[in-house]
This record gives structure tokens, C-alpha cells and sequence, in this order.
């Protein structure tokens, strides 16, 4: 069995899909389907930069979502690959699960890029710059991310967003918390803690408004049920029913990425190969949870066309 893959945020970097779109014309097709439906020219910004407007949280969510549907696009068009013969699950990475239902059909794509687009602003928007941070807690397993985390608090939010391996947990919420936390992971037992170059404390009870933002977005969006079953970041569990996948992207703003539970869940239901789209960023955790499956990167078109053949 196999499960696709959709990176989320921090896999963006200037020059994506540059060399993609000159290769394949489906990928040329889908950056510029996402440029029209956004209204900006995003495929550029991509392309030449600058940088601190890429990373910028309402254009880095949809340029991550373009260049891994490019990727699917070229895969499926160009490919011959059919995603239903081809995977079992599709499982992105917080925005990457707006990516994998795109792909698995319940979102055409230029209503996936205005969500993205909303949702980067709303969460943006939820916290004034310099009030949030975000940390990684290396050498870390999810439990004593709690811990260090709940000692941190001292009345103000700090919590879990991302358990990502069984080394690497994210940490989100006040700045003073998160601050007060780097100072305790080491001598609580963490290898290191780092504070991430994020421009807002994402997945925490902070992002509320906008949770409340993508809850009245979703309600005037139809949803599809996916072609194949998504495993959700907030329950680590498959889904195919459209009213509950709303649900759970609204949850997913102020809830926890449970990413390590969702491979290894896949793992268990007998995924033995993990196929991550349009970046590098995924496959290095799905080793450290699951070292037996084969962990396969698709960017480039050599990449792409290499998969084709071997499905």
C-alpha cells in the first residue's frame, strides 16, 4: 500500500517550481490557474522572490499548495498515474491536508488557493506580530514536550502544535511562555530547543479567530467526499465524509498536528510506501517513525517521470 504526501509551511523557497513549469506544461497550467483565482502573480514571487514576501504566511500557503498540486498535476497529466490505483491515503501537513484533499478531488483548485490564501491572513491576523512564537523541542518525544510545555504556561498559552517525529515536537503560543520554555527544555531532558523564524503562533488556542474565520469560509464551500481517504492531522485517522472533514480544518487551526500518529497509523493499516509531493521536508520524519517503509521525494521531473514508471 501507498500513501501520497503534502508538505506544509517552511518548505517554500524562491525558485520553486521554476524548473518544473519550464519541463511540464500541467504544472505550467496549474500556477497559472492559481495565479488567476488568487488575482496576484504568485508563480513570480515564486520564482524570483523576494523572499520575506514569499514567506509571508498568505503567500507562502497557497505557493506551497501551487507547487505540490504542479507536482500532482504532472504526475496525473503528464504521468499516466491515477491516484486511486496509485495510493491508499493522501496526508498533508497542516496546510498540505487543503493540497492532499485537492488532489483526492474534494476542492477544485482555485478554491483551494483562496482558502489558503484567507486562511494565511486569518492566522496571520489572530495575534499582533511579537505577541506569539513558535519553538522545536529536539531530542523530544511528545510527552515531555507536555511537560515542559504545562511548566512553561504560568498562565498563558503554551501548548503543543506539532508532534512531528519521536525527536521533534513544536511548541506554540506566548511569546514570554515559549521564551520561558527554550530556557527549561534542556534541563528537563530536551537535546536542544530553537525558537522558529515564524511570523505568528500557529496551531494553539491563540489562532481562535482564526479558526472562526475558515469556519464561516468552509461553510460556503462545497466539499466532495476524496477520492481516497485523508488521514486528518487533528485525529490521526482516516476520513472520507465531507461535513466531517469541515470540522476537522477548522479544528486543525487551533489544534495539534498529529503527524507521527498519522504514519504510524497508516504504517499499521499497511502503507509500506510514503510519497511526499512537491518537497523534502516530510520523508526525514517518515523515516524516523517508520523506518522500514520506503520514503520517496517527488520534485523535480525526473523525479516525477521515475515514479510514473515504477507505479
Amino acid at each position: 500500500m501507498r500513501a501520497f504526501l503534502f508538505p506544509g509551511q517552511g518548505s517554500q523557497a524562491v525558485g520553486m517550481g521554476a524548473a518544473l513549469a519550464e519541463a511540464s506544461r500541467a504544472a505550467r497550467d496549474t500556477f497559472a490557474e492559481v495565479d488567476e483565482a488568487l488575482g496576484q502573480s504568485l508563480f513570480r514571487l515564486m520564482r524570483e522572490g523576494p523572499e520575506e514576501e514569499l514567506k509571508l504566511t498568505e503567500n507562502a500557503q497557497p505557493a506551497i499548495m501551487a507547487h505540490a498540486l504542479a507536482v500532482f498535476a504532472a504526475l496525473t497529466r503528464e504521468g499516466g498515474v491515477e491516484l486511486g490505483r496509485a495510493a491508499s491515503f493522501v496526508a498533508g501537513h497542516s496546510l498540505g491536508e487543503y493540497s492532499a484533499l485537492s488532489a483526492a478531488g474534494s476542492f477544485d483548485l482555485a478554491t483551494t488557493a483562496k482558502l489558503l490564501k484567507l486562511r494565511g491572513r486569518a492566522m496571520q491576523a489572530a495575534v499582533p506580530v511579537g505577541m506569539g512564537a513558535m519553538a522545536a523541542l529536539l531530542g523530544a518525544d511528545i510527552e515531555l514536550a507536555q511537560k515542559i510545555a504545562e511548566a512553561a504556561a504560568q498562565g498563558e498559552v503554551c501548548t503543543v502544535a506539532n508532534d512531528n517525529d519521536p525527536s521533534q515536537v513544536v511548541i506554540s503560543g506566548h511569546v514570554g511562555a515559549i521564551e520561558r520554555a527554550i530556557g527549561l527544555a534542556k534541563e528537563m531532558g530536551a537535546k536542544r530547543a530553537l525558537l522558529l523564524p515564524v511570523s505568528a503562533p500557529f496551531h494553539c488556542p491563540l489562532m481562535q479567530p482564526a479558526a472562526d474565520a475558515m469556519a464561516e469560509a468552509l461553510a460556503a464551500t462545497e466539499i466532495k467526499a476524496p477520492n481516497v481517504a485523508l488521514y486528518a492531522n487533528v485525529t490521526a485517522a482516516p476520513v472520507l465524509d465531507p461535513g466531517t472533514i469541515r470540522e476537522q480544518l477548522v479544528e486543525q487551526v487551533t489544534g495539534m498536528v498529529r503527524w507521527r500518529e498519522s504514519i504510524a497509523n497508516m504504517a499499521a493499516a499497511g502503507v509500506e510506501e510514503f510519497v511526499e509531493l512537491g518537497g523534502k521536508v516530510l520523508g526525514p520524519m517518515v523515516k524516523r517513525i517508520a523506518p522500514d517503509a520506503r520514503v520517496t521525494s517527488v520534485v523535480t521531473m525526473e523525479d516525477i517521470e521515475a515514479l510514473a514508471k515504477s507505479l
